[in-house]
């Protein structure tokens, strides 16, 4: 009898404490209404929690009488305690906070591990990378793990590689009247800025690309016309950072492929599963991440997985993108561990890509890894070799980077830049979203390639002009008619944005130093009338190797910034955030508040709300 009236009671508080679980949802934001996009949702005093999606939304599992802690680096945090009733819980976050470094002692669970091609992780839960700024210290699993949440600027980025960028100078017409680029498509630089913004960390200069972060956007560009493959829009007006200056908008949009029309695929995935991708916002993340392109593979296309670590090998022979099941078990059946033969995984994934080419489909390498290389082919010199040999085979190349603390952004920029592809750094599921479902299939979907921008000044109207950003990307002037010469690849429905400072004849600027004059080299100058400056185009089709050429004039004129159209506005509005990060020599605006004037004007309909994450970005950085 007492053993049934225990059993009695016992059910009774479980049926009761299964009755205070509930599911809180909500959406954070700040003050002014924009959603805070990786906000932390914490249960006071445990280490459950989550983040919340690109919306500002989030949902937690808790009891009644728990209270839920909001927090984000910038901002004061807010405490809620959960009352019955109360399935709903929306936060306004005031800016202010600065979060001081806190060390939390826990335990981590034992791991459990199974040989399965190459080995199946069980049982693997840590905070690191799951909320922003949260470090585990100790990696031994049998005794306590320091975590330490840090706060602002105190996650360092030491071993992490960036290519030196020397910022562009200001030219003279009379001495350089050319200029000459390949367009970039990439736009890794900006959720990496991201990255640090949001995990209050220093931005190494080198890692601010200021065209990888005005080309994340799209613009509100026309569409192509008749045959050719991209439209053209220019755009002038004042400078809004230099009174004396003028600024200048060159746009590309490329022609929108409907997915149904696109061709088939012949896809590779090219996994790093060393050591170093070891870590939830690494091989965890990437897991994730390949679920949002495994869902929009067709019957038709193929997918194949190679996976490298001390050696390579392959894990999934050609598969049907009908067969979801396989593809998703092969990617959550691996672990990391070992060292990293890069180099080898490339040849391997090269040799089955080309073994199963598709004539006139997409056939491309994906490699995701955090490009830290050490075993065979591992600098960037013998990458770059590697790369652009293999390139011949009309293999392209997609590299996608994760992780933080090593990340090796140089090498992953070499290997998109030589591999014909592109390149994107995925820091949250919300840009796994972008990178490899809204935008995917148009990116692999070139429709014009080794795409080159030359502009010619007119001496009479431009006394001086700089390129702001591509200062990896300048060709030499003689290389825009050289069509050996490898350059950008533009996708389906995809927008290239360049912006060029100028300096009119007859202003006085310090940024323009004196020369003696020329004493053989009096070119004369025809009449041009109002023109401003000529823009030529170079690209190739997809499978052609011959350029066709287009080319376009700009008048001058006096427009105000304010009379410009929004995407000129707010494309300026990351130019001169992009400036302040590196700490330009050429800006006299330094204010972030001179950034949000431009940003807001240019917000738009924004339906993604991209640009209203970026002006959250700015108004939370210091």
């Amino acid at each position: 009898m007492k053993t049934l009236l225990s059993f009695m009671v016992a059910s009774l508080l479980l049926v009761q404490l299964h009755a205070q679980n509930v599911t809180i949802t909500g959406i954070v934001t700040d003050e002014g209404g924009l959603p805070l996009p990786g906000a932390n949702v914490i249960l006071k005093g445990t280490t459950n929690g989550t983040q919340t999606d690109f919306d500002g939304n989030y949902s937690i599992n808790a009891a009644v009488g728990q209270t839920l802690v909001f927090s984000y680096i910038g901002f004061n945090s807010v405490e809620k305690k959960i009352k019955k009733n109360r399935t709903e819980i929306n936060v306004s976050l005031k800016v202010g906070a600065q979060l001081d470094e806190v060390v939390i002692t826990g335990y981590a669970p034992s791991r459990e591990k199974e040989v399965v091609s190459y080995s199946v992780a069980k049982n693997h839960r840590a905070l690191q990378g799951k909320v922003a700024g949260v470090q585990v210290t100790n990696s031994n699993v049998a005794s306590p793990q320091a975590m330490h949440i840090r706060g602002k600027a105190s996650v360092a980025t030491d071993n992490e590689s960036y290519q030196r960028i020397e910022e562009n100078n200001f030219k003279r017409v009379k001495t350089a009247p050319l200029s000459t680029f390949s367009i970039d498509v990439d736009k890794a630089g900006y959720s990496n800025v991201r990255r640090m913004i949001n995990n209050g960390q220093k931005i190494p200069q080198d890692a601010v690309k200021i065209e990888e972060m005005i080309n994340y956007f799209s613009y509100e560009y026309p569409e192509p016309k008749g045959d050719e493959p991209f439209s053209i829009r220019t755009e002038m007006a004042a400078s809004p950072w230099n009174k004396d200056t003028k600024l200048v908008k060159i746009g590309l949009k490329g022609k929108d492929i409907r997915t149904a029309n696109l061709p088939n695929s012949n896809l590779v995935f090219l996994l790093d599963v060393s050591g170093s991708m070891d870590s939830p916002n690494k091989l965890g993340l990437l897991k994730s991440a390949l679920g949002v392109l495994v869902d929009q593979l067709r019957e038709q296309d193929k997918v194949s997985i190679v996976v490298y670590a001390g050696a390579a090998g392959l894990v999934l022979k050609p598969t049907s993108g009908a067969n979801k099941t396989a593809i998703m078990k092969a990617i959550e059946n691996l672990s990391a561990g070992g060292s990293t033969a890069g180099g080898e995984g490339i040849q391997l994934a090269y040799k089955i890509a080309q073994e199963h080419f598709i004539k006139n489909g997409n056939n491309r390498v994906i490699l995701a890894t955090d490009g830290d290389f050490n075993v065979g082919a591992s600098s960037d010199r013998a990458m770059e070799d590697l790369i652009e040999e293999k390139r011949e085979s009309g293999v392209f190349l997609t590299c996608l980077g994760f992780g933080m603390g090593n990340y090796k952004d140089s090498k992953m920029e070499t290997l998109a830049d030589k591999g014909n592809g592109n390149h994107a750094y995925i820091d949250t599921m919300q840009e796994a979203k972008k990178v490899l479902g809204t935008e995917f299939f148009g990116t692999i979907y070139t429709i014009a390639k080794d795409v080159k921008i030359q502009v010619e000044f007119n001496p009479t109207k431009v006394q001086a002009y700089r390129l702001i950003g591509y200062e990896n990307r300048l060709l030499n002037d003689e290389d825009f008619n050289d069509d050996k010469k490898d350059a950008g690849e533009l996708g389906s429905g995809h927008t290239v944005t360049a912006l060029y400072e100028i300096i009119p004849v007859g202003v006085k600027s310090a940024y323009v130093k004196s020369i003696d004059e020329l004493k053989y080299t009096h070119p004369k100058q025809a009449s041009t009338g109002n023109e401003l400056l000529t823009v030529k185009f170079r690209y190739k089709d997809p499978d052609g190797t011959t350029s066709k050429l287009l080319v376009r004039t700009l008048e001058d004129t006096n427009t105000l910034v304010r009379n410009t159209s929004e995407d000129f506005q707010f494309s300026a509005a990351v130019a001169l955030f992009g400036q302040q990060l590196r700490g330009s020599e050429f800006i006299e605006a330094k204010s972030t508040k001179d950034v949000l004037r431009l940003a807001e004007a240019g917000r738009g309909k924004d339906k993604e709300g991209y640009r209203a994450e970026f002006i959250r970005l700015v108004k939370s950085y210091r």
